[in-house]
């Protein structure tokens, strides 16, 4: 029968012998142990090993403060700019069909494909002083590279990814159905979306703005090549970490660290909390049709 334990994928998994079971297990624990849990407890140990005082003093000495404000403005411009294009695009995508949609796609897969410094250099070929509108920039006293608006522009490209990746199947998914009802019923495009389309999203759109707000403050590579290493001026979080590591400051680069990692953990418990109430809102349909 369709509904014997047979066809159960979770009956069959546990029918397996307990030693393979265990030893995938204990391979899977022995794996997160390894590369996740002892280099988080190695770094807030480094971190605190010369005492609370030398700690606090890490992380508000005036230019780890200013890489603070910095990676957090960069993340503050990066990640509304990548949510209007991830609903732009992931609504284009999923409602419509129009020639150059796979390029599109590609498109948006992009930064995936190439490497940050690769990123960070095509803006140094863009708007450097050597680079093609770098003498325009120059005559206008527009200043991009070794200044913020590099840093915004290179933490955007590499971020560009994670919302509408998030929206493009969720929107596929749910179809254009409702959408054309509200039309019908004489809606306006704007309303529906209002409505309809975003309230469908939140969840979604949620997921992804947390992916983008930890890839952007993690961001290195990029902002690396465009950022010009200005301490209290262009450094952010990461490359303030990379220089107090070169210059033997081990407890001040662990401490900044560790503000890194508790920023990771803070997206970690949102991004779970955000599983979980989708999968609840999932679940509620279901649970509505049972008598």
């Amino acid at each position: 029968m369709h509904g014997s334990p047979n066809h159960n994928p979770v009956s069959t998994i546990a029918t397996e012998p307990a030693i393979i079971r265990g030893s995938l297990i204990a391979l899977a624990l022995t794996f997160l142990t390894l590369f996740l849990f002892v280099p988080l407890v190695a770094v807030f140990y480094e971190a605190l090993r010369k005492g609370v005082a030398v700690y606090t003093a890490a992380i508000t000495d005036p230019y780890a403060l200013d890489a603070i404000r910095l990676t957090l403005l960069s993340t503050a411009f990066a990640v509304p700019l990548n949510m209007l294009f991830g609903i732009a695009a992931a609504w284009a995508i999923a409602k419509f069909e129009f020639y150059g949609k796979s390029v599109l796609i590609t498109l948006i897969d992009l930064p995936f494909a190439v490497s940050p410094v690769i990123a960070g250099l095509i803006y140094v070929l863009l708007f450097g002083a050597q680079g093609w509108l770098g003498p325009w920039l120059t005559e206008h006293d527009i200043k991009i590279i070794f200044a913020v608006p590099g840093i915004v522009l290179a933490t955007v490209f590499v971020t560009v990814p994670f919302i509408a990746r998030e929206l493009i199947p969720l929107m596929q998914a749910q179809g254009i159905e409702e959408e054309e009802a509200a039309l019908v019923l004489g809606a306006s495009g704007w309303l529906t979306f209002w409505r309809i389309t975003l309230p469908n999203i939140k969840w979604g759109l949620l997921y992804g703005v947390v992916l983008c707000t930890a890839r952007a403050m993690g961001e290195f590579g990029a902002v690396s090549v465009v950022s010009g290493h200005i301490r209290g001026l262009t450094n952010t979080l990461p490359l303030h970490v990379e220089i107090l590591y070169n210059e033997y400051q081990f407890a001040a680069a662990f401490a900044c660290a560790s503000l890194l990692t508790l920023l990771a953990l803070v997206m970690l418990a949102l991004k779970t909390l955000i599983e979980r109430q989708t999968a609840r809102q999932r679940q509620i349909p279901a649970s509505e049709e049972t008598p």
